[in-house]
């Protein structure tokens, strides 16, 4: 498919410089960017690649003008990144999504399917589960009984569906990972054997979330793990049972979510960052990569390292320990005067 200058500035709400009619075909990084390419520049560093590569088609700034002249329709606009990501979902548009049921996939007795489903090779839905119009279930995705799946949803390959398990709309559960397997619950006896805790409560997933490959949700003990609307998870995450997630919250890899905490709003959880169990985080709060949360924290706040702190004290206490050697060699000379 492809669209022209003029098209794309439609489609983005942005105005072309240069020839509103150039053609390009091919979504392009714009360090790889040749005829045919568009691209976008968003990061003043990587501006020479505008004048070594011969793209086609470029999204910039409303403020950008170029220093050399350029051969590409230049297409001006807010936020590049944001005009490519529907840019993207333009191009992506035109490979036809799968519908059908193999014959080889199973649905348990007492389920319903809705309009325009897909399902693969061995899929297979449980007893007595609701699944939306036009939800697709790739090949070897497992559905457990009782399970609801809303509208437009897609579960991909070699992801597996606890029973009991509430899924909204237009939600994305991407390959292996695993929604509603046990919480990590055991107790001790007097001989010190672990004794399982059964875990009976599910997991609650809201509409318009996105899970990644091999993230695990576990399902509460006698409640519901919910992940509330618009949250947004990496790949090979970690969320505890009785855990709750907050709207529009985004989690990057490695995240891990001990048992019984809650997560605010809107926030912002970097990669390998870990939350103690039985806390809570406020709303719009933003936590460093690899940093430990220890303790509750309220709303609008940076935090990160190991334990967490607030960001301003944190790099005091990052200064303080790299000088951690002068300062001893003071201490010491003082205790000798």
């Amino acid at each position: 498919m492809q669209y022209t200058a003029k098209e794309i500035a439609r489609m983005v709400k942005g105005t072309v410089e240069g020839d509103e009619n150039t053609r390009a075909w091919k979504p392009s990084v714009i360090e790889e960017a040749d005829e045919g390419s568009i691209t976008f520049l968003d990061n003043p560093k990587y501006t020479h690649y505008l004048y070594e590569r011969q793209p086609s088609i470029v999204i910039v700034r409303n403020d950008f003008h170029p220093e050399h002249p350029v051969s590409a329709a230049l297409v001006h606009v807010d936020q590049p990144r944001l005009a490519v990501v529907k840019l993207l979902h333009a191009f992506n548009q035109r490979t036809k999504p799968p519908k059908g049921r193999s014959w080889r996939s199973s649905v348990g007795h007492g389920s319903k399917l809705g309009k325009g489903i897909y399902m693969g090779p061995y899929a297979v839905v449980g007893r007595h589960c609701h699944i939306g119009n036009d939800v697709k279930i790739y090949p070897n995705a497992s559905i457990g009984d009782n399970v609801t799946i809303g509208d437009g949803t897609i579960v991909y390959a070699g992801a597996k569906v606890y029973e009991g398990v509430e899924i909204g709309r237009n939600c994305i559960l991407h390959a292996g990972c695993v929604v509603g397997s046990d919480g990590f619950g055991f107790a001790p006896d007097q001989e010190g054997n672990w004794i399982k805790v059964d875990q009976i409560g599910n997991v609650v997933i809201e509409d318009n979330v996105e899970i990644g490959a091999n993230t695990c949700i576990d399902r509460a003990a006698m409640k519901s793990t919910v992940i509330h609307e618009g949250v947004k998870i990496d790949n090979l995450c970690q969320i505890a049972h009785n855990v709750v997630v907050g709207r529009r919250t985004a989690l990057a890899s490695q995240v891990g979510i001990a048992g019984s905490s809650k997560v605010g709003e809107r926030c912002v959880i970097a990669g390998q960052a870990g939350i103690v169990g039985h806390i809570s985080v406020g709303d719009r709060v933003t936590i460093g990569a690899q940093s430990g949360v220890t303790h509750s924290v309220g709303s609008d706040l940076q935090i990160f390292g190991s334990p967490a702190m607030e960001a301003t004290k944190r790099r005091k206490v990052e200064v303080l320990v790299r000088n951690i050697e002068q300062l001893a060699r003071r201490i010491e000379k003082l205790e000798k005067q």
